[in-house]
C-alpha cells in the first residue's frame, strides 16, 4: 500500500492581491503550500495569481457583505476542507480632519478593517478549528499610536488589538492561535506611487524611526510567517511591532 500524500498546508489572505498580503502569500506558495487571495479588485487578483503560479487560488471578496464572505469560505470548505493559516491584511485609509470626516468615510474604514476582519475570522473559525491553525491579524503604528486626521483609522486598529485578544482566549480551547502585527511604515506597490506623485513625504517618517528608513514588504512577511509557524506555537494574542522602534522612541526625552 503507497503512503498516502500529505495534504498541503492551506493559507488564506483578504487583501491578497497586493502589498503585504500578496508578499504573504508569495512566500507561502513557494514553500509549497497552497495560498488563496481573497480580494475585492478582480483584475489585480488575476495578476497576483497569475505571478504567484500554481499553488494560488484567487476569490473576489468583498469584506464588508457578509454573504460575500460566507460564500467564498463555502467555496474554500468544499475544496479543501480545513484551512491552516489566515491573514486579516484587508484595509484601506481616509484621512480627513475629524470635525469635517462624513459618517460614510468614517463607516467605510471601520467596516473594511475592524468588521471585516470579525466577518472573515467568523467564516473561517470552523476550518481553522478542524485544523488547529492560526490567525495573524494586520494591524498597524497606528493601533498603539494617535495620529491627527486618522479617527477612523487608528480607531480600527486599537480596536483589532482588542479583537485580537478576545479570539486568543476563546478559540485556544479549539487550538487556534490568534496574533496581530503592527507594521510601520513600509515600502508597497500603492506608497511608492504616492511618493513618485508627491502625495508622500518619506523624511519625516524616516526621521521618526530609529532604525531610519522604511520597512520592506518582506520584512512585513517575516514577522507574519513566524506567528503563523510551530515556532511560535506557544505565542497568542500578542502584537508584534514590526516599526523599526517607531512606537516604543523615547529619544525626544534627551533633546
Amino acid at each position: 500500500m503507497t503512503e498516502r500524500e500529505p495534504h498541503p498546508r492551506v493559507l488564506v489572505t483578504t487583501g491578497g492581491a497586493s502589498g503585504i498580503g500578496l508578499e504573504v502569500c508569495r512566500r507561502w506558495a513557494a514553500d509549497e503550500g497552497v495560498a488563496i487571495l481573497l480580494d475585492i479588485d478582480s483584475d489585480n487578483l488575476d495578476a497576483a495569481v497569475d505571478l504567484i503560479g500554481k499553488n494560488a487560488r484567487g476569490v473576489v471578496v468583498n469584506v464588508r457583505d457578509s454573504s460575500s464572505v460566507d460564500e467564498a469560505f463555502s467555496v474554500i470548505t468544499d475544496e479543501f476542507g480545513q484551512i491552516d493559516a489566515l491573514v486579516n491584511s484587508a484595509g484601506n485609509s481616509c484621512p480627513s480632519p475629524t470635525a469635517e470626516m462624513s459618517d460614510g468615510d468614517w463607516e467605510s474604514v471601520i467596516d473594511i478593517h475592524l468588521n471585516g476582519t470579525m466577518r472573515v475570522c467568523r467564516a473561517a473559525y470552523p476550518l481553522l478549528k478542524a485544523a488547529g491553525g492560526a490567525i495573524v491579524n494586520v494591524s498597524s503604528v497606528a493601533g498603539v499610536l494617535g495620529m491627527p486626521q486618522r479617527a477612523s483609522y487608528n480607531s480600527a486598529k486599537h480596536a483589532i488589538g482588542g479583537l485580537t485578544k478576545s479570539l486568543a482566549v476563546e478559540w485556544a480551547a479549539e487550538g487556534i492561535r490568534v496574533n496581530s502585527v503592527g507594521p510601520g511604515y513600509v515600502l508597497t506597490t500603492l506608497t511608492r506611487k504616492l511618493i513618485a506623485d508627491g502625495a508622500l513625504d518619506t523624511e519625516p517618517v524616516t526621521r521618526r524611526t530609529p532604525l531610519g528608513r522604511w520597512a520592506r514588504p518582506g520584512e512585513i512577511a517575516d514577522g507574519i510567517g513566524f506567528l503563523l509557524s510551530n515556532q511560535a506555537s506557544f505565542i497568542t494574542g500578542h502584537t508584534l511591532m514590526i516599526d523599526g522602534g517607531m512606537t516604543i522612541d523615547g529619544n525626544w526625552y534627551s533633546d
